[in-house]
């Protein structure tokens, strides 16, 4: 598994169009998530992600946007993560989250991170140590709570007492904030 953590500009078309693919096949295939996915946010953000095989039709396994805080929200915005079916419950996700709290303290330091994500996934949130802060409340038809999290710098622990787990159907999806 290679991670990549590219802004807009650095990403190749193709990396563009696979990342574009693995969302399409999460949110509107699998999830029936009914918003527009090319949202105007993607030219501003950090892209990270994991790819298996950049041959394969399907090789975004993880992903996640990552967007700045400006001087009216300050927070950084963790939204449209996705872990592929085949990569679900190994760890996967829970890598994923950690490169991104430890990006957002490198980029930002001392930032606030925050996510939307559906009730049913605030256990796992609440392991890297978001808390809840707004909900729940229906985004997109989903009951779904609002969670903040304080970003990383590289010398701070990561996920304390990680374990398996049960992922929604679907991975972890937190879009269309």
């Amino acid at each position: 598994m290679n991670w990549k953590t590219l802004e807009f500009e650095q990403c190749t078309v193709r990396e563009l169009y696979l990342i574009m693919r693995a969302r399409s096949a999460v949110f509107v295939v699998e999830q029936s998530h009914l918003c527009l996915d090319a949202d105007g946010h993607d030219e501003c953000a950090l892209h990270i992600f994991a790819a298996e095989d950049m041959s394969r039709a399907m090789p975004i396994v993880a992903y996640a946007r990552v967007r700045p805080g400006d001087q009216a929200d300050p927070q950084v915005v963790l939204d449209k993560v996705l872990t592929s079916p085949a990569r679900r419950r190994d760890g996967t996700a829970e890598a994923l989250i950690e490169r991104v709290l430890l990006t957002a303290g490198e980029r930002w330091p001392g930032t606030v991170v925050r996510v939307t994500a559906p009730v049913g996934l605030s256990a796992f949130y609440e392991q890297f140590g978001f808390r809840k802060e707004a909900g729940p409340f229906l985004d997109h038809g989903a009951l779904s709570i609002g969670l903040k999290c304080r970003a990383r710098n590289g010398r701070a622990p990561l996920a304390h007492g990680r374990r398996e787990r049960s992922l929604a159907p679907g991975g972890l999806t937190f879009e269309c904030l």
